[in-house]
């Protein structure tokens, strides 16, 4: 089996001021949380996002999985629309010790380029910060982290730098070289 060196870099925020929004992008782009937890929308939005970028590690959850998952409180997501279609998407979960990790964030691929990820992330590391005002129980955020991968989007981790984030590790690792999925099985990636 052929293997690929990936380098995944960590990064944080670590008070609401470290955000550095981006301006927002020209036309009807709206960004909405989805309140509801919906299985089906979650793996839609996982599949369809890193479906060329190679995001494989929740394409054998059951439904039950995703819908354990996405139904623990303080879990997120906010989506992008670009005049209503879906464009994009954020998902962030509370962790201990005050923390929210942006877990997924990306852009379908026709929608890539247009300036939209850039307001997407703004907008979303905002709500990750005020997670705990929508969610009684939880404490207020402290910190704000994720982290991206050399497999990820071009231009992943300088969108990250720019919005104020900042790396706190670099890990380089061999990895099984899996050809991109696509969006759903068998389907040619964009």
């Amino acid at each position: 089996m052929t293997t690929i060196a990936v380098t995944t870099w960590s990064l944080e925020q670590t008070a609401p001021t470290d955000l550095l929004p981006a301006a927002e992008p020209r036309g009807d782009i709206r960004i909405v949380r989805s309140e509801v937890p919906s299985p089906e929308f979650s793996r839609f939005l996982y599949a369809s996002v890193g479906g060329d970028i190679r995001w494989t590690d929740r394409l054998g959850w059951t439904y039950a999985q995703w819908r354990e998952y996405v139904e623990r409180p303080g879990v997120e997501t906010w989506v992008a629309y670009d005049r209503g279609t879906p464009a994009g998407y954020v998902e962030f979960e509370p962790q201990d010790a005050d923390a929210v990790e942006i877990v997924y964030f990306g852009l379908l691929p026709a929608f890539r380029g247009r300036r939209i990820g850039g307001h997407l992330l703004s907008y979303a590391t905002a709500r990750a910060w005020d997670l705990a005002d929508r969610w009684p129980g939880l404490a207020p955020t402290e910190r704000v982290w994720l982290h991206t991968c050399s497999k990820d989007g071009e231009h992943a981790l300088d969108n990250y730098r720019r919005r104020g984030f900042r790396v706190f590790d670099t890990k380089v690792e061999q990895e099984p070289e899996v050809a991109a999925p696509g969006p759903w099985p068998g389907a040619f990636p964009a």
